[in-house]
């Protein structure tokens, strides 16, 4: 849902929300919590963050994570009176058991069974992020649920006319006043701050990577190997804790780009076929890949990259050394590498009943 913006729509807004950003002064609160935290009786939760995780970007001191406030950006996420018709709540293309993504359509179909022009990636770790959508038309978290709200193609309602449903409800007005005590009725900053509130705790940190790396266990010989592989020939991009530099690259996989990536952003043709560098976190959960979800396996995915990528100008140059495109993989490291992938995996982040 949220990363299937219809481009020719985004611009406009885009700057819109740009002005409202810079016109605010946010702060950043740095906490730290047990996993369990959200799962207790406590009125306030705290935002885990491990400590070999970048710093929180959100500035959580404006907005802080309540039960009430939590429950209610949950309840949200899963209505589908968020769009026009009824009929498509952000859950229907963020799937839980998926790591929040869409299993099923490629790309998500929205209301009136109409089908968007990007992938909708996973939604985890989104406290770390400080740019969103797959060509970093957002910078900060609370808007982003805006451009699937308003896409026409997605849910296609506008932010008036949820506000109005949701004051005309039995159930939303007493739960908007327990999260926000201090409003009298509903407005769309409150109801996105409450929908931040609830993507914020969805932290995935438990997969057996992160138990290897807390020392709880050994990976196998064979996905230790794919760890080394991994670290000389693809973390480059992905890096650190979320497996990705948070940049904006041309991968390769096209040379005459029908979407233009992030050049739509920043209107120049440097960041033309560039895409957000994706987090590698589930990825065997989040199949189809890719901004527009062309390949369905990782299979397909690493044999693009030793031998099908295409030169552009804007080619990341990771892809492109001593003239030859691509990454030099065997069968064998091809192997190892899918097998390191799958540590990737939190089983408690998909089938934990808070969430």
């Amino acid at each position: 849902m949220f990363n299937r913006e219809e481009p020719s729509r985004l611009l406009p807004n885009f700057r819109f929300m740009r002005v409202l950003i810079l016109s605010a002064a946010v702060g950043i609160l740095l906490v730290a919590c047990q996993r369990d935290d959200i799962s207790t009786g406590k009125d306030t939760y705290a935002l885990n963050r491990p400590d070999y995780f970048p710093e929180i970007a959100y500035p959580v001191a404006t907005n802080p994570i309540t039960r009430a406030g939590f429950e209610l950006g949950k309840k949200l996420f899963n209505d589908p009176r968020l769009s026009l018709d009824n009929s498509i709540a952000c859950s229907n293309c963020h799937v839980k058991a998926v790591a929040f993504t869409d299993p099923q359509h490629n790309p998500s179909v929205g209301i009136f069974e109409q089908s968007g022009s990007r992938n909708a990636p996973m939604i985890a770790n989104m406290a770390f992020q400080s740019e969103f959508l797959w060509n970093g038309g957002v910078s900060h978290l609370d808007f982003v649920p805006v451009f699937a709200i308003e896409n026409e193609k997605e849910m296609g309602e506008t932010l008036a006319d949820v506000i109005r449903k949701l004051n005309r409800t039995d159930d939303y007005p007493p739960l908007f006043k327990k999260a926000f005590p201090k409003i009298d009725t509903i407005t769309s900053p409150y109801m996105l701050k409450a929908l931040s509130q609830y993507m914020l705790l969805l932290v995935s940190d438990n997969s057996k990577y992160d138990q290897s790396v807390r020392g709880e266990l050994q990976l196998t010989a064979e996905e230790a190997a794919g760890l080394d592989i991994f670290n000389r020939k693809c973390a480059n991009c992905h890096s650190g804790a979320l497996f990705t530099n948070h940049d904006f690259l041309n991968n390769g996989l096209d040379s005459v780009f029908e979407d233009e990536g992030r050049a739509l952003i920043s209107e120049t043709d440097d960041d033309l076929g560039k895409f957000k560098v994706p987090s590698l976190r589930n990825v065997t959960l989040t199949a189809p890949y890719m901004h527009d979800g062309r390949f369905k396996t990782l299979q397909q995915v690493l044999d693009h990259y030793r031998s099908g990528v295409k030169d552009a100008p804007t080619l990341a140059p990771e892809l492109k050394k001593d003239g030859q495109l691509g990454i030099a993989l065997t069968d064998d490291e091809v192997e190892k590498l899918i097998l390191f992938l799958e540590t990737l995996t939190d089983y408690d982040f998909v089938s934990n009943p808070v969430f």
